[in-house]
């Protein structure tokens, strides 16, 4: 995968595959199609009481796209929970050059000016692929996410691809569709339209709150 290339990466994906490292010091790369793909769905988004409060009264402010770079350097930390990570330099340049070309977006949550959370991700059509996200205070990644529903709801975005399901995305309502099922799904998103800016970056809670958990 030595040629591998910003534009490659925009073609696999749209085939349902995407790549990862072994570990963030293994400078190879390979690719990935899950036989059973994580998935949280847009329309039954699910957030607790807890997390409605914190999105209303933690005091974070989420930025989009301000702070690309440092939320994947973040994303590819080691942590207490997270002994090795399949961020590597490659990724982080290859992601980097598709974020300079508009594909690519991170949701960024902020407090007292401090960078303390987010996720960033890779946008084809209708379709939003979650790559990874980050949290230095209490729920901070979560408000990011749910950020993110919100604006993807509302920029009419299909499908919200989380490759793989994990406890974490469980309490979201994340769940696992089988390869065969999740092609129709993928090529139905890819052939439309979602506007990732639609939604405005000051709207309050409660216009969050409300888009993030739209049904349709």
């Amino acid at each position: 995968m030595n040629s591998i290339t910003p534009q490659v990466l925009l073609k696999a994906y749209a085939a349902g595959i995407f790549p990862m490292a072994e570990s963030a010091d293994d400078p190879a790369l390979y690719w990935v199609e899950p036989d059973e793909r994580g998935v949280i769905p847009l329309d039954k988004f699910h957030i607790s009481k807890s997390l409605r409060k914190s999105v209303r009264h933690a005091g974070f402010e989420i930025r989009i796209d301000t702070s690309f770079e440092t939320v994947m350097k973040c994303c590819a930390e080691k942590t207490d929970d997270r002994d090795e990570t399949w961020i590597n330099h490659r990724i982080l340049k290859l992601y980097g050059q598709l974020h300079s070309m508009g594909c690519c977006h991170s949701v960024e949550t902020w407090k007292d000016n401090q960078l303390v959370g987010g996720l960033y991700g890779l946008r084809i059509g209708a379709v939003f692929f979650g790559e990874s996200m980050f949290s230095r205070a209490n729920d901070a990644s979560k408000v990011a996410l749910v950020h993110l529903v919100a604006r993807l709801n509302f920029g009419g975005f299909q499908l919200l691809d989380a490759q793989f399901l994990n406890p974490h995305l469980e309490q979201f309502g994340c769940y696992t569709i089988l390869k065969e099922d999740y092609r129709p799904i993928l090529e139905e998103g890819l052939d439309g339209t979602g506007n990732f800016a639609a939604f405005t970056q000051d709207a309050d809670a409660e216009a969050v709150l409300s888009w993030a958990t739209r049904s349709t």
